[in-house]
């Protein structure tokens, strides 16, 4: 009887060692993976920290030295890590295309259709910008150095596998060389960065008004001084040079779009590295035209009386005339002050329905919606500081003359139109989405009675009615109809703030305050570091109401 529980105690034991055995083994497993993972991503950060270090570095150079360091070793350096990051994208797609079953799994909130719609459209205005560059620069081919026009070509071919990359990939949770892959989107996110601070920087310049050389008629480029002695007995081979500069520097806000939206796709197919989703997190949210009405209509109106004002603006400005200029600008303030306010009230009705809203909060952690907080948040700082310095600039001149009162007007309408809409969109981002009710329709003779599950009623109306009800009355509840109409107002609104200032309006230069309180140095450093941060802040508060608008 002894022997055999000393045989039972003895197999407990062995048991007991076998089960610790495999934990431990398990656990060893997984802490081998996990320090891996966290080398990868450190790796991958260094990576793109130097390559963002290095472009700052030559891009103020070319700008402020322009001799030792010019736009020509910026653009061998773009040359350079252009193809790597080409090469690379060319890699990963033969490797996904290669390995059965490549990727496991696929993030169903990254890279949504209109977000890629809209990369796909920026591209294309990308590539026809370089083709643009491309014409620019051959006719001064004798006198330009080869590598303007080896880099647009360059560029182009980058453009379009990029655009197939994310558009194919965007949703990818990598599961195989996960290391390779996390360096390979660290340097495409940081190329991308690069690129877009290049385009920044040059379409900064060619915007800026310099008052001892405003009358110039020189080509641009990094560094002004150096491009006209460089450029004075240079000729244009061709006859359509002037042409081809001017279209593509209307083709930069596209291109800047399109480097940012590539970037922010990058950073969350590196966020989404190892990592595994569950089917049941997938949204198939729907979206019909009948949903809105009066929220587009009142958003087209704002955005044809935009478009106008712009094209008023821009044309009194360009004829020097200061009279012309002050029309122009009282027509450009009260335009803006009247669009800002009706998206305040707009932005400030969907806070309140929000608040009334039942529908629970996002609770699962996603890297799409946290990029798009932070980039929300961080993106309006360019114009709060705008705004912040022309408050400043305007009540300490003593606020004299209308054009003053309607900027300070304007600016303060607008830090508050930016807190009520980050405060808006960060609501909406974080609600689940409306589930679908169905209508029971059931007719009975000459009636048609409807039962609406939200609305636990129903109501009696004639059958000859059907169609006018079906039209009119349609599928949504009233809190879900308003933040629709809301969101469509709300999203051509910002169109049109993107639009003004992302196609060359600058009544920050136009009007001087800014510049006679600060300095024109001081001035310039504002406006050229705030602005693209606001122009970019627009587009994506676009891309955000999309996401809001299909989830209500």
């Amino acid at each position: 009887m002894s022997a055999k529980e000393d045989l039972e105690i003895n197999e407990c034991q062995l048991s007991t060692i076998q089960v610790a055995t495999h934990g431990e083994t398990t656990t060893t497993g997984a802490v081998k993976v996990e320090k891996g993972r966290n080398w990868g991503w450190l790796l991958s950060g260094f990576i793109c920290l130097n390559v963002l270090l290095l472009g700052i570095v030559l891009i103020s150079g070319s700008v402020f030295n322009g001799t030792q360091i010019s736009a020509s070793h910026l653009q061998i350096f773009l040359i350079l890590v252009v193809l790597l990051t080409t090469i690379w994208m060319v890699y990963y797609k033969a490797h996904t295309a290669r390995v059965y079953r490549a990727v496991l799994y696929k993030d169903s909130h990254a890279g949504p259709v209109w977000l890629r719609a809209g990369l796909v459209l920026f591209g294309i205005c990308s590539v026809i910008m370089v083709i643009f560059k491309i014409i620019y620069y051959v006719g001064y081919v004798e006198c330009e150095s080869p590598v303007k026009i080896v880099y647009p070509i360059v560029q182009a071919v980058f453009v379009i596998v990029q655009t197939y990359f994310l558009w194919v990939h965007a949703k990818d949770c990598i599961q195989l060389q996960q290391n390779i892959t996390g360096c390979g989107l660290m340097l495409t996110l940081s190329t991308n960065l690069v690129v877009w601070m290049t385009a920044v920087t040059e379409e900064s310049l060619h915007q800026t008004i310099i008052p001892s050389n405003s009358s110039s008629n020189t080509p641009h480029s990094f560094n002004l001084t150096e491009k006209a002695a460089d450029m004075s007995d240079c000729k244009c081979s061709h006859d359509v040079c002037n042409v081809f500069e001017n279209a593509y520097y209307y083709m930069y806000p596209f291109n800047i779009e399109y480097s940012l939206f590539a970037s922010a796709t990058t950073y969350i197919m590196w966020k989404n590295i190892g990592r595994q989703m569950d089917e049941h997190h997938n949204h198939h949210l729907k979206f019909s035209m009948w949903d809105v009405l009066v929220g587009p209509v009142a958003g087209l109106i704002i955005l044809v009386v935009g478009l106008g004002t712009f094209i008023v603006y821009e044309v009194d400005v360009s004829k020097g005339d200061p009279i012309r200029k002050l029309e122009a600008l009282t027509i450009y303030y009260s335009t803006n002050i009247v669009t800002i306010l009706l998206m305040s009230i707009a932005t400030l009705s969907g806070c309140i329905i929000f608040q009334l809203d039942k529908r629970e909060h996002v609770s699962d952690k996603n890297p799409t919606r946290s990029l798009d907080v932070v980039l929300l948040v961080g993106a309006s700082l360019g114009q709060f500081l705008i705004c912040y310095f022309t408050i400043g600039a305007v009540l300490s001149s003593g606020v004299k003359g209308h054009v003053n009162k309607l900027s300070l007007v304007s600016s303060l309408l607008t830090v508050i139109q930016l807190c009520l809409q980050n405060a808006f969109l960060i609501k909406g981002l974080h609600r689940e989405p409306f589930k679908e009710t169905h209508t029971a329709t059931v007719f009975t003779n000459s009636r048609v009675v409807q039962r609406d599950p939200e609305r636990r009623a129903s109501s009696i109306v004639p059958a000859y009615t059907l169609p006018i009800l079906l039209l009119f009355q349609g599928r949504l509840s009233w809190k879900r109809r308003i933040l629709k109409e809301i969101c469509a107002f709300l999203l051509l609104c910002n169109v049109t703030l993107w639009i003004i200032p992302a196609f060359g309006a600058r009544p920050q230069f136009d009007d001087t305050v800014g510049s006679d309180i600060y300095q024109f140095q001081t001035w310039v450093a504002v406006v050229n570091i705030g602005m693209p941060f606001g122009i970019f802040y627009r587009m994506h508060s676009v891309a955000s109401l999309f996401e809001v608008c299909f989830a209500s």
